[in-house]
């Protein structure tokens, strides 16, 4: 009988459980250990969904604005044309890329992705009865996949996950680096899966899209970074055309629809520049405050953040236990962020992972805190 590969729970869980027990009994705790944004939806987004309800009883649908609107903002952002009916609307990113997997790929195949990453990338793949092949990629590719990884790899893989900005790391691939790996994934019959959920985040200039040197990429993202929409639950997957119909069956039998409360106010949401850009300058400050107090704490091994909201740091030079030196420093100051073995379970026990999506004086505080402790250390 066919089982899949066992998955792993995600550790930051266990950690993030315990600030909040710690919370509850008085202390301080600040959270860097998840990638959410610590502000809400756009005030104009929220506005129009009370309006709606008060008006709209809801029902199962998919905004047709919604997706003509996303479409745009391919046109805008990369010079790409997507036909609306390639957008499938989801009930966030995590549902699109288990869409974008089964609807692409058959049990047994092998997918391929960059070690750092993504948890989720890993452990769904082997939900659902696939072979992960994980690349290690250090310092010298940025933490990120490369053509020359995907060309090396003997045989070829059905398929590759990329993400650009990337989780943990932050790290960026270049234009050309994209137009590479697109070319390789083209002569190799390798499907791209890009998991754009951080695009928007960029504190280095565009960020490029896979659909534009590889139309027949499938593409993920949310709502829930640059959008600040986590608890919505909104995102989508552009399908290519060959695998639309595959999507919408599974999509349908899978999720039924997306939020419908989600949908109207994510459309508005799509049209809060100011807003939303404010969000990224306090990014970008608080990215700065985090780069100017590492080597203060003597962790100077570090990953370029380039987007995203993410500092991925070596503390090997401190432990070979990320998940105890983790815990210990939220129990001495109340301070939470994520093990690195949850991105990488061959070299991120020596790895801590911290998000600086809080609001700015929080950021500070936790620096103030992690700087004489981690010195005590060194």
């Amino acid at each position: 009988m066919f089982r899949p590969d066992p998955v792993e729970p995600f550790h930051a869980i266990r950690l993030s459980r315990l600030a909040r027990q710690l919370e509850a009994e008085g202390r301080s705790i600040i959270h860097m250990e998840f990638g959410q944004p610590s502000t809400g939806a756009p005030a104009a987004a929220i506005a129009r969904a009370h309006e709606v309800l008060a008006t709209d009883p809801g029902s199962y649908w998919e905004s047709e604005p919604l997706k003509a609107r996303i479409a745009q903002l391919y046109a805008d952002r990369h010079g790409v044309t997507v036909a609306p009916e390639r957008i499938v609307l989801m009930c966030g990113a995590s549902p699109a890329l288990v869409l974008a997997l089964t609807s692409a790929f058959r049990p047994g195949d092998v997918i391929a992705c960059a070690r750092p990453g993504y948890v989720a990338y890993r452990n769904n793949v082997r939900a659902l009865g696939m072979q992960i092949q994980e690349i290690a990629c250090g310092p010298e590719s940025r933490y990120q996949i490369t053509a020359a990884h995907l060309a090396a790899l003997d045989p070829a893989p059905a398929g590759v996950i990329i993400a650009s900005p990337a989780n943990p790391t932050g790290t960026i691939i270049p234009a050309d680096e994209m137009a590479a790996i697109a070319r390789v994934c083209r002569e190799r019959s390798i499907r791209i899966v890009s998991d754009e959920i951080y695009h928007g985040l960029s504190f280095v200039g565009p960020v490029a899209s896979a659909l534009e040197y590889a139309p027949d990429a499938l593409v993920v993202n949310s709502f829930s970074k640059y959008f600040s929409m986590v608890g919505w639950r909104l995102g989508w997957l552009v399908a290519p055309d060959d695998l639309v119909e595959a999507a919408r069956a599974r999509m349908g039998n899978l999720f039924l629809t997306a939020p419908t409360l989600s949908q109207h106010a994510g459309l508005v949401a799509m049209d809060c520049t100011d807003e939303l850009e404010a969000h990224v300058a306090r990014y970008a400050a608080n990215r700065q405050l985090m780069l100017d107090a590492m080597p203060a704490m003597g962790l100077t091994r570090i990953a370029p953040p380039d987007g995203a909201f993410y500092i991925w740091a070596d503390v090997g030079h401190l432990t070979n236990d990320a998940m105890q030196l983790a815990e210990q420093l939220l129990r001495d100051t109340g301070v939470v962020a994520a093990p690195g073995f949850d991105f990488d379970p061959v070299e991120g026990h020596h790895f801590m992972r911290f998000s600086f999506a809080a609001d700015t004086p929080h950021v500070r505080e936790a620096i103030a805190r992690m700087t004489p402790w981690f010195q005590a250390r060194g």
